[in-house]
């Protein structure tokens, strides 16, 4: 009888004891989520306010240009001064994207791939004048249908030549040109040009190496590594799709077309650079100075030209945003802040 009026206390007080921590735990949960807005406060990131210039991520459009299809980036708001991105070979508007998203914050930003490269149209060689005049006549045409009249040009390689021919034409809409490893003196152009000269004498001769050249994986990854001292901190996928792209059927015909046409360039570096020196613009110029094909020379004969340009030689090769991304940015911010004072 002991035994079982023991067991059953026993019994009671675990009940008891059950019921005393329930209550506790479920006091504990009330306690916890009467303090949890504040818990949340402290654990949780303030959103970030957004600001007068808010919405400025970079946007992808095609737009329908005599005939062809154009692909374009464009991101920012309505600005006075609208930054028109030129790429080059053998890239697309994809090289600017990184500038795109960070000047987007205060300028109307806004870069297209040519006919024959990136997302826009690749109509064969046999079907499409690729040179150097068609492709300025369709960026034209396409600056035309967008009601650009205010541009500050900013440029690489193909897009030089492509620059200055529209600046030619539109000396009115040009605010400012920002020019990276775009040559328009002949003392930009390094020894390696002897070879490309003899593929413009001779072209059947020279066809087949030069097309080998062109498309081949080592020469397109050595456009990007240059002479630089660093490769390491260049992201292979830029040359690994270029290689890609350069490959795709018909390609090598549309460029080797296009680099035939390139001496039409060597012969109109007289010309732009009499525009130069009659129009003196607001000139930024950028130079990668590991660049085996366009050498530093070239950078400082724009100043003889320009005498007020800027020129800034930096530690990157061809594609000098793969190595200096960051110093290019500053420097073309304080640039275009001079030359448009943000509010």
């Amino acid at each position: 009888m002991g035994t079982k009026c023991f067991a059953l206390k026993m019994h009671v007080v675990q009940i008891l004891l059950r019921k005393r921590i329930v209550s506790c735990l479920l006091l504990l949960a009330s306690l916890l989520l009467a303090a949890s807005p504040a818990l949340m406060a402290q654990s949780t990131p303030s959103p970030v306010q957004p600001t007068a210039n808010a919405g400025s991520g970079v946007t992808y459009r095609t737009m329908a240009v005599n005939g062809q299809t154009v692909f374009y980036r464009e991101a920012g708001q309505e600005h006075p001064t609208t930054l028109l991105f030129l790429h080059g070979f053998p890239s697309s508007s994809r090289m600017w994207q990184p500038l795109l998203e960070e000047l987007a914050i205060d300028y109307h930003v806004i870069a297209p791939d040519y006919i024959g490269f990136g997302h826009s149209s690749q109509p064969p060689a046999d079907q499409f004048a690729y040179t150097f005049e068609n492709l300025t006549n369709n960026v034209d045409a396409f600056i035309s249908q967008l009601g650009l009249s205010r541009l500050t040009l900013v440029v690489q390689d193909y897009g030089g030549p492509i620059g200055m021919r529209l600046a030619e034409r539109h000396p009115d809409k040009i605010q400012a040109l920002i020019i990276q490893n775009a040559v328009s003196h002949q003392e930009g152009l390094s020894p390696l040009w002897e070879t490309r000269k003899a593929f413009w004498a001779h072209k059947e001769q020279y066809y087949e190496a030069v097309k080998k050249n062109f498309v081949s994986f080592d020469a397109t990854r050595q456009r990007h590594l240059g002479t630089t001292p660093t490769p390491e901190r260049i992201d292979p996928d830029t040359y690994t799709d270029e290689y890609r792209f350069l490959n795709q059927p018909g390609m090598a015909a549309i460029q080797l077309d296009l680099f035939y046409d390139y001496q039409t360039n060597v012969r109109a570096y007289p010309r732009w650079q009499a525009w130069l020196q009659k129009q003196q613009p607001k000139l930024l110029v950028i130079w990668g100075k590991y660049d085996p094909s366009f050498t530093v020379a070239g950078a400082w004969k724009y100043k003889e030209d320009v005498p007020t340009a800027e020129v800034h030689v930096v530690a990157a090769g061809h594609f000098a945003l793969d190595e200096a991304h960051e110093e290019i940015l500053v420097l073309m911010r304080q640039f275009l802040q001079r030359l448009a004072p943000l509010k």
